[in-house]
Order: structure tokens, then sequence, then C-alpha cells
């Protein structure tokens, strides 16, 4: 069995302490007072009429006095110390009060249709939408969460995410088949006629590239031409080539309906056909999918995706400014106008909320019960008594008070009817 656990707080509150004490003295005199009373007219009073009726009052009090008195101490502790039974109620029945306390909130809390009724009368949507559009709570919590995003980022293990990411990118990497995205691609430029402006583009450089290069290349003509050949042959051989070259090339980037081009376009879509349909093309691609991924500067890429991701996660939650807050700012706002005017989206958010109220409470009402009883279970027994006497002692006492009044009042008249019937 588990230790008593301590009740949590002060255990005297000094105030309700003070109360409980006035209200003992108060009882505690009257009772004496009462006995005074009576003393008086047993010694004093002799034989006359009113000293009976006085006597008999004084003795009802008394005896109502120590009746109450008897009932409110035994719900706390025995009475005089005296082991007598039925007494020290809470003490004896804290278990007991702790499983029937569980059981009351259960029963009469946490129901479906207390919830259901309660809800109704509730504007989930319109109470949600007014929070988050008050005045600049939805940059509060663009702020809170970015707190929430570094305070789940510290309780991270860095080099576990690191190897995890890196290990799930190279995984989906080599279960995604390569031929079936490349045609994607392809075909989407081809579709698009980008693959002529990269073909422009490639003329373009290449010619570019020739004459960054004109030297060298007639350099290399020069070194692979016989000894006995003059150099203004080579040069007039050169010239001729390397103009030629130039002006296909001029005459391919200048005219859209080149047959090289129309070859290229031919040759794209076939090759997209050929990803698409033949298992070597596609093996081939696979191949070189598989070694580009165990590439080491592929493995490096990927295995700083986390540290990259999170940096920048990082620098925009802490940044107040950042585009990462003016969208969650902006998301919030966005929603707490659908919610506070968007009907059918708050029709929707209601019965959702009371759907799930209900669930909540079928599901957990009886983990609630058993929380009730078993933290009431744990509780020290006397501190619990002790707690629950400075709350309500004060009103208990009262009890005794009345018990005094009362009983004195019961004697009266019980005296009076006698004397009247005798």
């Amino acid at each position: 069995m588990a230790p008593p656990v301590p009740l949590t707080g002060a255990l005297d509150d000094p105030a309700r302490a003070r109360d409980l004490r006035r209200m003992k003295l108060l009882a505690t005199g009257l009772f004496v007072a009462a006995a005074l009373v009576y003393l008086a007219c047993v010694v004093w009073g002799g034989d006359r009429t009113w000293v009976g009726y006085v006597e008999a009052t004084a003795e009802a009090s008394m005896v109502g006095a120590l009746a109450d008195w008897f009932a409110v101490t035994a719900l706390f502790r025995h009475p005089l110390r005296l082991p007598i039974p039925h007494t020290a109620v809470i003490p004896r029945k804290k278990d007991q009060i702790g499983t029937s306390l569980g059981a009351f909130v259960q029963e009469n809390f946490l129901t479906a249709a207390v919830v259901e009724e309660r809800l109704a009368t509730v504007d989930v949507p319109g109470r949600i939408g007014g929070f988050l559009a008050s005045p600049g709570r939805a940059q509060r919590l663009a702020g809170d969460a970015g707190t929430a995003v570094r305070a789940l980022f510290d309780l991270l293990d860095d080099d576990v995410v690191t190897d995890a990411v890196g290990a799930l990118v190279d995984r989906k990497a080599r279960e995604t088949p390569a031929a079936p995205v490349v045609a994607r691609v392809i075909e989407a430029v081809v579709d698009g006629d980008k693959h002529q402006d990269v073909l422009s583009a490639g003329l373009t450089g290449l010619a570019a590239f020739l004459r960054d290069n004109r030297a060298l290349f007639r350099a290399q003509l020069s070194d692979a031409s016989p000894v006995w050949v003059p150099d203004w042959v080579d040069d007039r051989v050169f010239v001729r080539a390397f103009d030629g070259v130039q002006r296909f090339l001029a005459e391919v980037g200048a005219d859209p309906q080149h047959e090289l081009r129309r070859s290229y376009d031919a040759r794209l879509r076939a090759y997209v056909q050929a990803l698409r349909t033949d298992p070597a093309t596609a093996a081939k691609v696979e191949d070189f999918k598989a070694d580009l991924l165990d590439h080491p500067a592929v493995r490096t890429w990927s295995a700083g995706l986390w540290g990259t991701a999170k940096s920048a996660l990082l620098a925009a939650a802490d940044d107040p400014g950042s585009a990462l807050r003016a969208r969650v700012r902006d998301l919030l706002l966005r929603a707490a106008r659908v919610l506070q005017e968007d009907e059918q989206v708050r029709a929707t958010v209601q019965a959702q909320t009371v759907r799930a109220a209900r669930w909540a409470v079928t599901r957990f009402s009886g983990d609630a019960a058993e929380l009730v009883s078993t933290t009431v279970a744990r509780w020290d027994t006397e501190e619990t008594s002790r707690r629950i006497e400075l709350q309500v002692g004060r009103d208990l006492q009262w009890i005794r008070v009345n018990g005094t009044v009362v009983g004195g009042l019961a004697g009266l008249v019980i005296h009076t009817v006698g004397q009247l019937i005798g």
C-alpha cells in the first residue's frame, strides 16, 4: 500500500482557524451559561414557580448542547478520546468517503447529458473566435508557438533525429521508383516547350564557348596537322570549319522549326515513353539514382537536413518579424473570423465539440472518479480530518449553538405542558 500523501497548500488558514475558535468559544460559552443558570436554580431557586421553568430550560439547553457537541466532535475524532463506537467518522470512513465522492462526481457531473446540456448554452466557436480575435492575442499566440517550437527542439536529441531524418530520406528515395518521376518531369518540360528554351540556351553557350577558346582550337589543329602542311592552309581550313559550326549553331538557335529541334523533341518524347515502358531504360535510371544516393556529398546533404531545418525554424520562431510568425498570426486571425462569421463552420465546430465532450466523459469519467477516490485514499488521515474541520467546522459549531437554544426552548415547552397537564 502506498504511503499517505500530504495535502498541498498550507495546513492552517489563519482566518478560518480564528473563526473556528470563536465559534467554539461561543458554543461552549452558551453551554457554560446554561450550566450556571441551572446550578443557580438548584442551589438558590427554592420552590418558586418561575424557577422551575428556568431550571427546565437550562437543563434542556445543557442536554442539547452536550448532544450536539458529541455529534459534531464525533465527525472528526473520538469525544474525550474515548473509543466510542461510530465516532471519528471522517478518519474511519475517509476511503469510503473518497469512493462515494468519486462516484457522486461521475454520476452527477461527468455524464453525457449534463455536458450536452451545458454546452447547449455555450457558443463554443464564438468564444474561441472572440478569444483569438482579441487585440494582440494572435501575435502573442504566434510568439507562444515559437516558444513551444524551441522547447520541443530542446527535448529532442539532435544526433538521434539527424540519423533518423537521414535514414528516412535515404529509404524513401530508394523506395520511390525514379523512372516515372523523371518521365513526368521531362514530359512537363516538353509539354511546356521549355526544352527548346534549354536547347537555345545551350546553343548560345556553346557558341560563346567556341569563340572564347578559338585560339586554343586553332592550336590543337596545328598540333594535329602534318608538318609539311603550310600554316596558311591550316588557317583556311580552321576558319571555314569554325565559321561553319558557328553559322550552324546560329541557324538552329534562330529557327524554331529547325530539323535539329524537331529531332531533339522527338528523341525526348521517345525517351519519356521508354522510361515508362522499357525496363532496361528504367533500370539504368535506377542505377544512376543508386550511385547518386551513395555519393558522399549526397549522404552529407541528407544527414544535414535536420540541422538546416532546425536552424531555420528556430531563427524564424525567435524573430518577431519572421514570415513564420506572420503566417501563424494571419492563420489565427482568419480562423477567428471564420469561427465568428461562417455559420456552417460554427455549426460544425459546435457539433464536434459536443461529440468530443460526450466521448471524453464516456471514456474518462470512470478514470476521474478513480482519481478522486484513490487520491483521497492516499491522503493522511489526521491531516484530512483537520482540513475538513477547518473548512466546515465553523458552520458545524452553529449546530451546537442551535442545539443549546432549541434544546432550551424544547425543555421550556415540555415543562410548561407538564405543568398544564399536572
